[in-house]
Parts: C-alpha cells; sequence; structure tokens
C-alpha cells in the first residue's frame, strides 16, 4: 500500500472518532493521570501528563510507527514478550550474520559511521556522527583493537546533547566497536563512508 493511501486510511479512522473533525484543525488530547507510589513500590511521578496534537499528525506518527524497521535488539525483545525463543535467537543470529557477512565488514581505523534517528517522542529527526580509529598506539593501549568517537549531531542546540544521551555508542576500545550500534540503533539506520565514499547506504542492505 503506497504512503498516501496508508495514511488516508489512518486520518480518515481518526476523523471519525470526532464527529465533524477536519484532520488539521481539530486537536486529540490525551491524558494520562499517574498516581503516587504506595508503600514498597518504585516512586513513580504524580499529576496529569498531556499530549495533544491533530488528526492528520497522530495518523502521521501512526504510520511511521508502523513503517519503521525495527533493530535486531527490538526484533528479538518483541519476540521475548511472546515468549518465542526460537524467534529471539533467530533475530539476533540473523543480525549478527548480516553484519559479518557485509562485503565492507569490518570497520576500519578512518570509517565515519553516521546514525540517523526517526522523529519521536518530541524529538525532530537528526544524526550522529562517529569516527573509527586505532584504540591504541605502539607500546601503550591495547593492541588490535579499534575505538569509535563521537565526532558531531545535528541536533538544535536548543535541545540537551548529555540529557539526549548523544555519543551514547562510543567506544573505547573493542574487536568491533559497530557490534552494538548495528544490534541497538539497526542497520536500517546506519551509513557508513570510506575513503570519501559510502560503502553502506542506511536502508538499502547491505
Amino acid at each position: 500500500m503506497r504512503r498516501t493511501e496508508a495514511l488516508k486510511i489512518i486520518t480518515e479512522a481518526l476523523c471519525r472518532l470526532i464527529p465533524g473533525a477536519v484532520p488539521d484543525r481539530v486537536t486529540i488530547t490525551v491524558t494520562e493521570t499517574l498516581p503516587v507510589a504506595g508503600d514498597g513500590e518504585a516512586p513513580r511521578a504524580s499529576g496529569e501528563h498531556t499530549w495533544a496534537g491533530s488528526p492528520a499528525a497522530v495518523a502521521a506518527r501512526v504510520h511511521t510507527a508502523l513503517t519503521t524497521p525495527q533493530s535486531p535488539l527490538a526484533q528479538a525483545e518483541g519476540a521475548k514478550r511472546r515468549r518465542d525463543l526460537a524467534g529471539e535467537i533467530g533475530a539476533l543470529t540473523a543480525a549478527g550474520t548480516a553484519l559479518e557477512s557485509a562485503p565492507w565488514y569490518p570497520v576500519r581505523p578512518g570509517d565515519l559511521v553516521h546514525v540517523h534517528y526517526e522523529p519521536v517522542a518530541g524529538l525532530p529527526g537528526f544524526g550522529e556522527t562517529y569516527i573509527v580509529a586505532d584504540a591504541g598506539t605502539p607500546g601503550e593501549g591495547p593492541a588490535g583493537l579499534l575505538s569509535m568517537q563521537f565526532l558531531a549531531h545535528t541536533l538544535p542546540d536548543s535541545y540537551d546533547a548529555d540529557e539526549e544521551g548523544l555519543g551514547a555508542f562510543a567506544v573505547e576500545a573493542a574487536d568491533d566497536p559497530l557490534w552494538e550500534l548495528w544490534f541497538e540503533a539497526g542497520p536500517h539506520r546506519l551509513t557508513i563512508v570510506r575513503d570519501g565514499r559510502p560503502v553502506r547506504i542506511g536502508g538499502e542492505g547491505r
């Protein structure tokens, strides 16, 4: 189904909930009341959390959530919740095989690794860029290991980089510094540039 058709179906379904709703003008408000934790329970924020948006905006978010590929770790966690052990192991095994059989694998010093995140939970879409480097020099540091250093991001300055966890996939020394990023963020979000040329483009397979 084409994107425009899917969005139209979702938008119309939402508008039916509000008689006379206009997709871009009516506001849907969702309020969640959180109770204060009781004795022996983990503390929870009290009060009300409110989100508001138009049917068109809600439809766009639902469509994005349904069509965005999941990372291998998210796939495995979904299988685990379903008590599907074979699916959980299969998701992780398939991801590992896809990485290790890629024609550009393994990463090399000088490779640039860019990860792009879709808009979610109030954050705009943005990217992070890392560079792969030798983790040590002769006579010091771990021999043969690689690091992956955080270089830059495209999140607007109005957001706190530390609060948003930017640079979380930086690695000081590892046999494969890309491993965690591949499994947690997902290969569909990763673009790798080697010697000024992309050897892997996010969303285009290997």
